[in-house]
C-alpha cells in the first residue's frame, strides 16, 4: 500500500477510481477504522459515481505509523486544521466531498467549519459532543477488549492493534473528554450535508443529528435507518451506498 509522510507522519493511503471529470472524494474511517475496515463501501460509491477517491489510514491505525504517546482531547481537531489540509494537498485533491464515519465525520465537520474547500459532506453516525450512550457504548467495548480476543483480531488490519485501540479508548473515556463539542464549526458550513444515522446506534442518539441540521446554515438532508448500528454502511449497505451515490452525483453536476 503506498505511503504519505504529512505532519511528519507515515501514513497508508489507496486511490480508488479516477474517472475524468468525476468528483472527487475522500473517505474518512471511525474510531477504529483503517482504509481496510471500509470494506467494499469506497468501490461501491467510486463505482456509481465515476469519482475518484483518496481512501486513508489516520496517525495510530492501518498500516499508517503507529502511535508514540496518548491521545489528547484535541486529536480530532489536529486532524482536521493540520493533518487534512496536507494530505490533500500533497496529493493534489482539492475541494473533495468527505465521507466521514464516526470519529472521520467529526474531523470532517473540523475541515468543512474552519472554512476549507469542500463540495460536501456525507457524514455517517457523526458526533459533535460527548453522550452518555457514548460511554456506554465505550465501556462495553473495553470490556470486549480485556475479556476477549479483539486485539488479535485487530491485527489483521492495524500493525499496533492494542495501541489503536488504546490510542481510542482511553481518550474517549477520559473525564477531560467530557467537554468535548465542536459545534462551533457547525454555522460555516454551506456546503451540502447528507447526515446518516442508525436507529440502534451504540455510540449516539439522534439528538447528534438534531444538533447538526439546526445549526448548519446549508442544505441538509437527513436519512434515519431502522435495524442499524453505529456503522450504516456496514449494516445497511445496500441503502447506504444508494443513498450516497445520489447525494455524491447531485452535488457533482450541480
Amino acid at each position: 500500500m503506498p505511503k504519505v509522510v504529512v505532519d511528519g507522519r507515515s501514513l497508508d493511503f489507496r486511490r480508488v477510481g479516477g474517472g475524468t471529470g468525476g468528483p472527487r472524494l475522500v473517505f474518512l474511517h471511525e474510531g477504529l477504522g483503517s482504509v481496510e475496515l471500509w470494506r467494499s463501501f469506497p468501490d461501491e460509491v467510486v463505482a456509481g459515481t465515476n469519482g475518484d477517491a483518496i481512501v486513508y489510514s489516520r496517525h495510530g491505525h492501518g498500516w499508517s505509523e503507529p502511535l508514540d504517546a496518548p491521545r489528547t482531547p484535541d486529536f480530532m481537531h489536529r486532524e482536521g486544521l493540520v493533518v487534512l489540509p496536507e494530505l490533500l494537498a500533497r496529493l493534489d485533491h482539492d475541494n473533495p466531498i468527505l465521507i466521514g464515519h464516526s470519529d472521520g465525520a467529526s474531523i470532517s465537520i473540523i475541515y468543512a467549519g474552519a472554512g476549507h474547500p469542500v463540495a460536501g459532506l456525507v457524514l455517517l453516525a457523526p458526533h459533535v459532543y460527548v453522550e452518555e450512550i457514548s460511554r456506554g457504548g465505550l465501556d462495553a467495548a473495553w470490556a470486549r477488549f480485556e475479556t476477549t480476543d479483539l486485539v488479535a483480531r485487530m491485527a489483521k488490519y492495524h500493525a499496533a492493534p492494542e495501541s489503536t485501540f488504546r490510542g481510542w479508548g482511553e481518550i474517549w473515556r477520559s473525564p477531560a473528554f467530557r467537554s468535548w463539542n465542536i459545534e462551533e464549526f457547525l454555522p460555516a458550513i454551506t456546503c451540502p450535508v447528507l447526515l446518516i444515522q442508525g436507529r440502534e446506534d451504540q455510540y449516539g442518539t439522534l439528538g447528534q443529528i438534531e444538533a447538526i441540521s439546526r445549526q448548519v446554515p446549508g442544505p441538509v438532508e437527513t436519512l434515519f435507518l431502522d435495524d442499524c448500528g453505529h456503522s450504516p454502511h456496514l449494516d445497511r449497505p445496500v441503502v447506504v451506498v444508494d443513498a450516497a451515490v445520489d447525494f455524491i452525483r447531485r452535488v457533482a453536476s450541480s
